[in-house]
């Protein structure tokens, strides 16, 4: 007994071990930056215009489902992003259309997707996404009118206006995002180490200019105080939940499931999306995990259930759906969640039995 619990506390270790490794410096610190200037620096109008309840829904949920082309490089850069969002006054629509569709549009991983497991299902990912994503925003809006009242109602109250932003060039704030999203983007790339030290330092630095010559003290204490908000919120979440899920995969591998996912029936589809519902797959490595693990290059899993978990994986996690519960309750999490495992399951089942 002994023996079976230090081996799982082990994996669990070694699991969250390889997750601050991996994505700690290069991916999470980045986006907190990110999300912490949305919060501070983005002007409410601004976000009312795209985001807003009131906005044209074609506008911001086409912005929102394609939005993470660029900006998601890995399912966790997701989360503080979109409470930073959510925060700023978004309807819960339109983020969550981009919480969908961030992590599973990224660019690398639809490229990744077609190059290892075949062009047509990494086609079918991309499509998958962007359409399931505007599908589901739209669905949370209808169930969830309270909140975008209530945000109207905020919006009523609270407009704050940033004394400074009116000497400040116009695009200071684009190149400060700019700027931001570049180092979040070096530091994930596979360019030698030398090489992503020497771009960041330089994206560093003009970031810090810009912050010395056109940002005011007070608006510097606030972007970090937003970060600080969101890491405090998010990080302990993130840590805990790893953690817990590398201790369970110890008795329950992913191995367990491939007779399930073997075929195109519903069941096999469903079983692939809830499988990805619990599995924490970083982007990117949940191709791998389907193309060797789970058995698709081998023939032991059939791509209706392999674009099912390429859909739900990315998307939602045991340790993303506590996060996301405690940044907007557990009862929408909740209805996020069977959206999207629902979804996926009817996306693998159209797309396994299509014949493409």
């Amino acid at each position: 007994m002994i023996d079976i619990l230090t081996g799982a506390l082990f994996v669990g270790w070694t699991i969250l071990l390889a997750y601050l490794t991996e994505h700690v410096v290069t991916c999470l610190i980045p986006a907190f930056f990110i999300a912490g200037a949305i919060a501070a620096f983005v002007k409410k109008d601004a976000i009312l215009k795209y985001f807003s309840p009131d906005a044209k829904k074609s506008v911001s949920f086409g912005i929102a489902s394609v939005s993470g082309t660029v900006l998601a490089v890995c399912s966790c850069t997701i989360l503080p992003m979109f409470a930073g969002i959510l925060k700023k006054g978004s309807g819960i629509g339109p983020a969550i259309t981009f919480l969908y569709a961030g992590p599973a549009i990224n660019i690398l991983a639809i490229v990744y997707s077609a190059k290892v497991l075949g062009i047509d299902i990494g086609i079918a990912r991309a499509v998958s996404a962007i359409l399931l994503s505007i599908v589901i925003g739209l669905i949370m809006t209808i169930i969830f009118k309270e909140h975008d009242n209530e945000v109207r109602a905020n919006a009523k109250k609270n407009i704050r206006i940033s004394s400074s932003s009116e000497e400040r060039p116009k695009w200071i704030i684009p190149a400060f995002f700019i700027f931001l999203i570049a180092i979040l983007l070096v530091g994930t790339s596979q360019l030698d180490i030398f090489i992503r030290l020497l771009i960041v330092y330089f994206l560093s630095m003009a970031v810090a200019f810009l912050l010395i010559y056109y940002f005011s003290r007070d608006e510097v204490t606030e972007w970090g105080y937003e970060i600080w908000d969101l890491t405090k919120k998010i990080f302990p979440i993130l840590v805990i939940g790893t953690f817990a899920l590398g201790v369970l995969s110890y008795f329950i591998p992913p191995e367990t499931f491939q007779p399930y996912i073997g075929d195109n029936s519903l069941l096999a589809n469903f079983t692939a999306a809830v499988i990805g519902a619990i599995l924490y797959m970083p982007t990117l490595l949940e191709v791998p995990v389907i193309g060797t693990t789970l058995g698709y290059l081998s023939g032991n899993m059939a791509k209706g259930p392999a674009l099912a978990l390429l859909l739900t994986g990315p998307s939602i996690s045991l340790p993303s759906l506590m996060v996301l519960t405690r940044v907007m309750g557990a009862k929408k999490t909740g209805v996020y969640a069977v959206l999207v495992v629902i979804f996926s399951t009817l996306a693998g089942f159209v797309f396994g039995n299509s014949g493409l």
